[in-house]
């Protein structure tokens, strides 16, 4: 008999953070998300003190076979004047039945709170965070902060009544498929840049704290009109930036700026999802701890996790600039690949100049959404 439970407990919780392990036992391409971070995530982000979200769990009888949470963003709602929910963190055996409840579940709440409109996800807790459901791609794991799931996800999720949003295309680059015609072109335009007193340089990580700042602004500005985007508050860019400056190498992490003003910047990271693999359940301690700092020397890829350019100054050349700095840094250290992503579907200006420089989108993932 399937019964479902709203997370209260700390067990409860733990259940929750620890159920894709079990789903995903023996997917060479699974990697566990990081018990701490999740447990942080889901109870001490800065999210929680403006929005809110319920985690539920679905049992079989004594066995845990699904998850979701429900999660109300005022932030989204108030600067859309919407009525919107979402889903996310939703796991589920291939089970129709079972998926339905997990949805109608969430649905459920959120209509109890208000939501008048539509459902959208999966987003984790918006588009600021991990989210999308991976629907082309499954032959490799994914780089450090983007989703996982089984290929039989979408049709649960489609079998529920959700229908595309849009689709997110992560885009991958190789040694093989990066010449130096791309790294001509990109010289070229840099050039260009300068006669307009526009300059790329590396962020100056002495003066953290305030180049933090500037980004936050140039973040808020060169994302604004995105699908689903929700600006980020100063706690909680302060929140992901203090995360990101532990692995953030400068060669990765460059600006675009007009006679010193931010105008522009794009951020890489390296994948430590290539070490995160081999860490059991996520567990940190006794020995994942060591996995975690001793491997970090090892990792052979980056992902480009940000890269935005503030109205005003786009077409001009600047993200492929952005891009290409990133690439040329990371063929310079000797890395064997790239992941750039993940790009709106219709973004054609950034998608553009991905290709110029022999991006390959090699994974899609989708938005989902249903009125309520």
């Amino acid at each position: 008999m399937k019964t479902i439970i709203p997370v209260k407990s700390k067990k409860e919780l733990g259940a929750f953070i620890d159920f894709p392990h079990d789903l995903y036992a023996g997917d060479p391409n699974y990697v566990p998300e990081l018990f701490i971070a999740q447990k942080d995530l889901l109870t001490t982000h800065p999210f929680h003190k403006h929005s809110s979200l319920q985690c539920f769990l679905l049992y079989d009888g004594t066995k845990i076979i699904g998850r979701i949470a429900a999660i109300l963003n005022n932030s989204h709602n108030t600067l859309n004047n919407a009525s919107d929910g979402f889903f996310g963190f939703f796991d589920c055996i291939n089970d129709q039945a079972a998926a339905q409840l997990l949805m109608t579940t969430a649905e459920n709440w959120l209509k109890e709170k208000g939501v008048k409109n539509k459902i959208i996800g999966p987003v984790n807790f918006s588009t600021n965070e991990s989210c999308g459901l991976l629907i082309e791609g499954f032959d490799s794991p994914p780089v450090v902060m983007m989703p996982y799931n089984a290929s039989y996800y979408p049709a649960l999720l489609e079998g529920t009544g959700l229908k595309k949003q849009v689709d997110l295309i992560a885009w991958r680059f190789t040694g093989d498929n990066y010449d130096d015609r791309s790294v001509k072109l990109m010289d070229r335009l840099e050039e260009r840049l300068k006669r307009n007193e526009i300059t790329i340089r590396k962020i100056n990580m002495k003066n953290f704290k305030q180049e933090a700042a500037s980004l936050r602004e140039v973040y808020n500005k060169a994302w604004d009109k995105n699908s689903g985007f929700v600006p980020l508050n100063d706690e909680e860019f302060d929140y992901q930036a203090k995360d990101l400056k532990l692995v953030l190498d400068p060669d990765f992490c460059l600006v675009a700026e007009q006679n010193g003003k931010l105008i522009g910047f794009g951020a890489a990271i390296p994948d430590m999802n290539q070490i995160q693999i081999r860490i059991k359940k996520g567990r940190l301690f006794p020995t994942g701890i060591f996995k975690l700092l001793f491997g970090k020397k090892k990792v052979t890829g980056i992902r480009i996790l940000l890269l935005g350019v503030v109205d005003g100054y786009r077409k001009m050349g600047i993200e492929a600039c952005l891009y290409g700095g990133i690439i040329k840094a990371y063929r310079a250290k000797g890395l064997q690949y790239a992941e750039a992503g993940w790009t709106l579907e219709h973004n054609d200006m950034v998608n553009s100049a991905i290709e110029a420089i022999k991006g390959d989108p090699y994974k899609k993932y989708r938005l989902y959404e249903k009125l309520v």
